[in-house]
């Protein structure tokens, strides 16, 4: 639409200081920090109400089950709000969309805890989830902006492992906020809500914008406004669309990757059985500990560090992935490449990572005896969060690397999936646990996620073939 010639703006070499790339260690590591914070006090959010479900569904004169769905109907939130958080984000920067889709979660929590009937507190729960997907859709795009690949190394299990220390210390703090005979059920959501009122001040006061065609925007309408020369022009801006109509375009691009990429779809179903599993495996912390056990609410939520130390080991295998990334870029470099195929992401879960989901499950199956000890179970869980953690770290970076500028709305479409799915398995897993009992359930989920094991070998061997059936890839 443009008739003329025009200066397209970038960075002016490697090493341009407006580069996020570039920038100081220091702002970096804690625009990192803000947005794995974003996505822990979310992920609290999701996991504190399955704590008060008891106390919940007395005083709304509802049975247990219909309570469970404030957590279920969050995660299907979830899924509904990826598929516009990050084309959003794609289209006006990551700043405009933390900020307001916090601000907005933060309402919709608040409503949440001052709901008079169930109907409302399932509506606002609802809202709320489609507003706190940002950081699970957003994050691994602000990670690529600000680390390179080989950074990258080290920069995304760090944000991973904390950002989903949210869904396990949201059990340890509600447990104890029901447990208090001093407080309110309802403080489940209202500490949720302090935690997310401090978080948006910090990015509304200090978090840098980090996308790459919107900086490189700012940076060509400043040329403009210094020479005077309107043919300054960002990438975005060399076709002559309104923001209208590049929204929808980007609005559009979660659909047509889930419909035609094989990746995807390959992707989002592994991650969705591994979601069934976990959000299975959460709901029957009440009948592993308290009824086999004895524990009462608030050690039964503290229990959940177990997984905890599990998701911190998963930092383990670093050092020496990176030290085979140095290796094997170094070949790499030799030959005349550039950079390291999307597949080498994928030694997360190889290392143990997708061997050790089934392997926690059948040994806390098998050991969940009054007469063997606590800490059998307490064993597995860390090894299930070390696992878990592994395929996500794996599973994420290797979309990020295939779809690379458009990673956001390749990870919506992932996440959209997953998240419907777990969602409908946090009700599910309620009669599951009661009706078979915590042997068979956690048996039935062990072998389901045996038959997951090859995945992520099968991905390493054979992924460039089929990246080379992906459109976009």
């Amino acid at each position: 639409g443009v008739s003329q010639q025009v200066f397209v703006v970038g960075y002016q070499g490697p090493d341009d200081p407006m580069n996020p790339h570039n920038w100081g260690y220091g702002i970096r590591i804690f625009a990192t920090i803000m947005v794995a914070a974003v996505a822990f006090v979310v992920s609290v959010a999701a996991s504190i109400d399955s704590t008060a479900v008891h106390e919940a569904a007395a005083e709304f004169g509802v049975s247990q089950v219909t309570e469970s769905l404030a957590t279920g109907i969050y995660l299907i939130g979830f899924g509904a709000g990826a598929l516009f958080a990050g084309p959003f984000s794609e289209t006006v920067g990551r700043n405009p969309v933390y900020i307001v889709t916090m601000l907005l979660f933060s309402i919709f929590i608040m409503a949440s805890g001052l709901a008079p009937n169930i109907g409302a507190q399932l509506a606002f729960r609802f809202i709320a989830g489609i507003f706190g997907s940002t950081p699970l859709v957003c994050a691994g795009g602000s990670i690529a902006d600000l680390w390179k690949p080989m950074q990258r190394i080290i920069a995304f299990p760090f944000f991973a492992s904390m950002a989903f220390e949210g869904t396990v210390v949201g059990p340890v703090m509600g447990g104890f906020i029901v447990q208090s005979n001093v407080v309110s059920w309802r403080w489940t959501e209202w500490s949720t809500l302090l935690m997310a009122g401090l978080i948006l001040a910090l990015l509304f006061l200090f978090q840098p914008e980090t996308y790459a065609p919107i900086l490189l925007k700012w940076r060509a309408a400043h040329l403009r406004r210094v020479t005077g020369d309107d043919r300054y022009r960002a990438a975005v801006e060399i076709r002559d669309e309104t923001f209208l109509t590049r929204l929808r375009t980007a609005l559009y691009r979660p659909i047509v990757l889930t419909a035609t990429e094989p990746i995807i779809m390959l992707v989002a179903l592994y991650l969705t059985v591994i979601y069934i599993v976990l959000f299975t495996f959460f709901d029957g912390y009440e009948y592993i500990f308290a009824d086999v056990h004895g524990t009462s609410v608030g050690i039964t939520g503290l229990l959940f560090l177990g997984i905890g130390v599990g998701l911190v080991a998963s930092m383990g295998p670093v050092p020496i992935i990176y030290r085979w990334a140095k290796r094997d870029l170094r070949k790499i470099e030799e030959e005349g490449g550039s950079k390291l195929p999307p597949e080498f992401r994928l030694w997360f879960a190889m290392l143990g990572g997708a061997v050790a989901i089934p392997v926690s499950l059948f040994w806390m199956g098998w050991t969940s005896y009054p007469s063997i000890s606590i800490w059998s179970p307490l064993l597995a869980s860390v090894l299930f969060g070390y696992g878990v953690l592994c395929i996500f770290i794996s599973s994420y970076m290797y979309i990020i690397d295939v779809y690379e500028v458009y990673s956001a709305s390749a990870l919506a479409s992932v996440t959209l999936i997953r998240y419907w799915a777990a969602g409908g398995m946090t009700v599910v897993g309620i009669p599951f646990y009661e009706n078979m009992g915590v042997h068979w359930t956690l048996t039935i989920l062990g072998a389901i996620s045996a038959l997951l094991v090859p995945v992520p070998y099968v991905f390493y061997f054979y992924g460039h073939r089929i990246r080379q059936m992906s459109k976009h890839a």
